[in-house]
């Protein structure tokens, strides 16, 4: 949910997160037990078949509560759908969507739709989480180990399948990571106890990472050859198979990112790689790194891995300093 440059937002002692700092959605306290987690999220077809392109969407619009620590429980479809095309597709579009909100143990309300131009698919989404245990993108904190929970590369390889350039290998990767839910690893961070997290989405790995850095005034240290991706996505990047959206997330954190020499190029590439229903992002007290690793593999996690730290900033604000 990004910040939006000069609104004017009522101050509420209720409001536990907004979008002053980028959060990845909004958390209103109820009461002394519960607080409401509320988010949005829709975007155009990124693959063929239109039950999975509905399970993508749906596992991308829940991310954001999985990310603020919380458990979905109402979910309402947004649809922008041409007419013309029939009712067929749009059927499973939204089976697909529904069978995901339901795999989350949400409930599905009813939802909105318009007569468009192009196909477009997702979910407003409300969550449930105490208010203790919010888990906002500020609390990094210096020594922190950074644990992502997804393989980076599903913006590069839909531009590839797009492209007629990806094997049916990668398309099924792609799938699998994108329909994935963060459920899992949001429970074990919970379990656990974190200092901040981010789902990683269309600002890609060092976007969403540079929101943490702002918004914590901390910097970090990446290792690049932690960071996980999708098989043969550094191929595609090598052949210059990459989204628009990479080159502009690249532009946006260039200005704080320091690459160290012998750093390969593709792997900075795929760092900026715009994500859809990507992992969360996790800062984690250096004590308790090796449990949330160890119960996220046992959860059967995607990815679990330690790809960095945060360290105090200098008078320049946060940076991020990428080294091999």
């Amino acid at each position: 949910m990004a910040a939006i440059e000069g609104l004017v937002v009522r101050k509420d002692p209720k409001l536990l997160a907004g979008f002053d700092k980028s959060e990845d959605a909004g958390v209103y306290k109820i009461t002394d037990d519960v607080a409401i987690i509320q988010t949005v999220d829709f975007f155009t077809p990124i693959v063929d078949g239109p039950y999975e392109f509905g399970q993508v969407a749906a596992a991308n619009s829940l991310s954001d509560v999985y990310a603020m620590g919380g458990v979905p429980i109402v979910a309402m479809n947004v649809v922008c759908y041409p007419c013309s095309l029939g009712m067929e597709l749009l059927r499973e579009i939204l089976r697909g969507g529904a069978d995901k909100v339901y795999e989350a143990g949400a409930v599905l309300v009813g939802g909105h739709s318009v007569d468009d131009k192009e196909p477009k698919y997702g979910l407003s989404v409300a969550g449930i989480v105490h208010p203790d245990k919010v888990v906002l993108n500020s609390g990094a904190r210096p020594g922190d180990a950074l644990v992502l929970t997804k393989p980076l590369g599903t913006g590069v390889i839909s531009t590839a399948l797009k492209a007629g350039m990806a094997d049916s290998s990668a398309e099924q990767d792609a799938y699998v990571v994108m329909a994935t839910l963060n459920a899992g690893a949001s429970a074990v961070m919970q379990e656990v106890g974190v200092n901040a997290c981010t789902d990683v989405t269309g600002f890609g790995f060092l976007g969403h990472l540079a929101e943490m850095a702002s918004a914590s005034r901390v910097s970090f240290t990446v290792w690049a050859h932690a960071v996980p991706m999708i098989d043969g996505v550094l191929s595609y990047i090598d052949r210059q198979i990459v989204p628009g959206g990479l080159h502009r997330n690249w532009r946006h954190v260039r200005p704080i990112v320091q690459v160290a020499g012998g750093v390969a190029e593709g792997r900075v590439t795929g760092m900026c790689d715009p994500q859809t229903s990507g992992g969360l992002l996790i800062s984690v007290a250096p004590d308790k790194a090796d449990e949330l690793v160890r119960k996220l593999e046992d959860g059967g996690a995607l990815a679990a891995e330690i790809v960095g730290e945060a360290f105090s900033p200098g008078l320049d604000g946060p940076r991020i300093r990428v080294i091999p």
